[in-house]
């Protein structure tokens, strides 16, 4: 492999994992062709929360003070029983979050954080975005890695030493694998849907959330047959509402139509304001949530799957866009230091990653069961949010939200 190819990284897919790591490639001072299929990129979603070990690494990759200005740094996260309104908790973030964990704790607009990475991708004369492009093909051979590029109805082979799948829940790069091993899966529904609703902080539907919710904090609303989440976003002009129920699968992709009875009835018993929020904020989008759950996130000629490409989760940790973050920023730094050996580059990063990852898995396995607790459970929920002291509950967080990547590696 000559040495040009061999530094040469090819990225599928140009979303948050993606464009993370195009820039952080470019930082070790490899050459970037980043592709996506899309022609203009869509944020996906709306609102989404970046905790300290993700702002940690968009600060050290100059994305951070771009995202500043239209985000919001919280000063609490609340729980809140969606029935009685009653506060069960309160985790204080704002000055305390950077002071703890060495940075902020942000909510934004999932399209202000694309336009802060695509902004510093712009910038960076050793990265190539080619939008309108779909992977059709990967082949190995002994020079490297070669991806088939359909651009405009047109093929072209594209080589690397290294290709990144960061095409997200349905990547194509997985899809590829699979076809030739079985260690390579495809995504499965949770079975459940996930409904987003973005109103304006003057609506109607924003005065709600003034009154039942805070301008300043993220507050979850907990019941027995869903929870929502609701925080301010785009400095303040509009308040993000994602809320969670079971339901049944619909069309693949990022939304689709689901009858918005599931989500009526879900609220049906809560606070009569809560409801009232729900219904003003309408109308909903449902997101099918899938997993994906992958034996193997890496081949050793030199393919590498990050993000939700390797590893969607559930939503229930706030911690999908910070886990794509990590993966990209570890990859590229250990494919930095061992440069002759991409293959044992892949091995330590999948090693270091996966138990972070299943860490957090369990994590959001264990808020669903907490947030969606009923009975005797929700009682003995509740008695233990109330004595135990918010320390404690920024304590629990430390090994999430305190990590760093270089003591990660040290380990």
């Amino acid at each position: 492999m000559t040495e040009t190819r061999s530094r040469q990284i090819v990225i599928v897919g140009a979303g948050i994992a993606g464009l993370t790591a195009a820039l952080a490639f470019a930082e070790r001072g490899f050459p970037v062709r980043l592709f996506e299929q899309a022609r203009q990129l869509e944020a996906a979603g709306a609102g989404l929360q970046l905790s300290p070990n993700a702002t940690r690494i968009l600060r050290r990759l100059g994305v951070l003070e771009r995202l500043l200005p239209e985000a919001i740094r919280p000063q609490a996260v609340v729980l809140k029983d969606a029935r009685s309104l009653r506060e069960l908790a309160r985790v204080p973030l704002g000055q305390a979050a950077e002071q703890r964990w060495g940075a902020p704790y942000l909510v934004a607009h999932r399209a202000d954080l694309q336009a802060a990475l695509m902004e510093a991708v712009a910038e960076r004369p050793d990265i190539e975005l080619v939008t309108g492009a779909r992977v059709t093909g990967i082949a190995v051979d002994p020079q490297g890695i070669s991806a088939t590029v359909e651009t405009d109805g047109k093929a072209t082979d594209v080589a690397g030493g290294l290709l990144v799948g960061a095409d997200g829940v349905w990547s194509s790069v997985r899809a590829e694998l699979a076809g030739r091993q079985a260690a390579f899966m495809k995504s499965r529904f949770s079975g459940r849907l996930a409904w987003r609703a973005t109103v304006a902080a003057e609506s109607a539907a924003g005065q709600i959330f003034a009154e039942i919710g805070s301008a300043d904090c993220v507050t979850t609303f907990l019941h027995p047959g869903f929870h929502m989440v609701a925080y301010p976003v785009s400095k303040g002009r509009a308040v993000n509402l994602a809320a969670f129920t079971k339901g049944e699968r619909i069309a693949e992709g990022w939304s689709g139509h689901a009858d918005p009875a599931i989500l009526s009835k879900a609220v049906h018993d809560t606070a009569a304001m809560l409801a009232r929020l729900v219904a003003l904020a309408g109308p909903w989008t449902a997101f099918p949530m899938h997993t994906v759950q992958q034996q193997r996130w890496t081949a050793p000629q030199g393919i590498a799957l990050i993000g939700d490409a390797a590893h969607a989760m559930t939503p229930f940790a706030a911690q999908g866009a910070a886990m794509g973050i990590e993966d990209a920023s570890m990859l590229a730094n250990l494919i930095a230091d061992f440069p002759g050996d991409p293959t044992q580059s892949l091995t330590v990063w999948e090693n270091l990653r996966r138990p972070r990852v299943e860490r957090v898995l369990k994590r959001g396995a264990l808020n669903r069961l907490a947030w969606h607790a009923w009975g005797p459970v929700a009682i003995a929920r509740n008695l233990v949010l109330a004595t135990r002291p918010a320390e404690k509950l920024a304590a629990d967080l430390d090994w999430l939200y305190g990590w760093e990547e270089r003591k990660a590696v040290r380990r």
